[in-house]
């Protein structure tokens, strides 16, 4: 081989080196922003940070009517609805804002940490999300968010928040039934904001909480284990474990109390009008540990044999300084009626029940 066809031949090999260089370098070049937003998938950007970039774009100005960051006004109904509720607002979009905000790189839970921070931004009190991405965390019980967070004002009653074991300021709270309380706590009420200021708090943990601060404040005296109206020995059973106290007063009984001052007439919505209406009330304790059970959800239904019943679900209430569950029937005619209680505890599989006849 010639030295010219030696050189023409080096020559192109180094060409083929520098195009595969060329070619290497145009690969990274195009590579290094995806494999950048792979990594913000995994290593996540703080809540200011994915703001700065991505939301400020239109929630800075209020652009096609996003609510501008710092405006209360516009961010309050929206914070109500909760951090799971807007953040699939946020990444399916919603209006004219397009799905993860317009930028497919930014993770679910950086979606959440950048709506925390426009809430709080915007007159809110959130605490920071859980990242859900992380190893699954068991459901946090009422008294370890009770500590973390509700005794923040709770525990001295700042704004009027009723203080842990202050019972004359919790029963009045219980008499609404649990559920209304729940629904309270979840749309924020007077100086507590929206789920008590953590937004990741599920409402089950919330219902949690707000029992286990009941209990605090209204635990039960002792002697006063049995429910309101039942008698000794005939309107008690033990069930699996589970003490069942029964208790039946007519309405007209709770109408003369509620004349009186003091009186617990509030219950359900109030004291229904008419004639053959009672309060049946259910106490649950622990046949071991005599505490009171609070965490089961409970049925009664009320029956003549010849005219039919109903059956309705009671409500955690407070009533003679203990938590137990009731509502009212209507129960009419001159033919003995049974009061079948059925009960399920969480984590229980089946329920257990408990048959009473009345009148007694």
């Amino acid at each position: 081989m010639s030295r010219k066809d030696k050189t023409q031949t080096v020559g192109h090999a180094t060409s083929i080196k520098a195009v595969k260089q060329l070619a290497i370098a145009a690969m990274v070049a195009v590579m290094a922003p995806i494999s950048h937003e792979a990594g913000a998938q995994g290593t996540g950007r703080s809540g200011k940070e994915v703001v700065d970039t991505v939301c400020s774009a239109c929630h800075a100005t209020g652009v096609n009517g996003a609510p501008r960051i710092g405006d209360q006004k516009a961010w309050s109904p929206r914070a109500s609805q909760g951090l799971t509720s807007l953040t699939q607002h946020a990444i399916k979009g919603i209006r004219q804002m397009p799905a993860h905000g317009g930028s497919p790189g930014v993770t679910d839970f950086e979606i959440e940490l950048a709506i925390t921070y426009m809430v709080n931004q915007s007159g809110g009190h959130w605490a920071e999300p859980i990242n859900k991405a992380a190893p699954p965390a068991a459901e946090r019980s009422g008294e370890q968010i009770v500590r973390t967070q509700c005794v923040k004002c709770h525990g001295s009653g700042v704004d009027g928040a009723p203080k842990i074991g202050d019972r004359s300021a919790w029963i009045p709270r219980a008499r609404q039934g649990l559920d209304a309380v729940v629904r309270s706590a979840i749309k924020g009420h007077g100086g507590m904001p929206p789920r008590g200021g953590m937004a990741d708090l599920t409402d089950p943990e919330i219902r949690s909480a707000i029992i286990y601060m009941f209990e605090q404040g209204v635990a039960p005296t002792k002697g006063s284990s049995a429910a309101p109206g039942a008698e000794s020995g005939r309107d008690h059973k033990v069930v699996e474990g589970t003490e069942i106290y029964l208790g039946v007063v007519s309405a007209e009984s709770l109408r003369a109390q509620q004349r009186k001052p003091g009186a617990e007439s509030a219950m359900h919505g109030g004291i229904p009008s008419g004639k053959g209406y009672y309060h049946v009330n259910v106490t649950l304790l622990d046949s071991k540990t005599k505490a009171v059970i609070t965490d089961a959800e409970v049925k009664a239904r009320v029956a003549d044999p010849a005219m039919g019943g109903e059956t309705k679900k009671l409500d955690l209430m407070a009533i003679n300084n203990t938590l137990s569950y009731g509502n009212y029937f209507r129960v009419v005619g001159a033919n003995p009626y049974t009061i079948t209680v059925q009960i399920t505890r969480p984590g229980t599989p089946q329920s257990i029940s408990a048959e009473f006849g009345f009148p007694r």
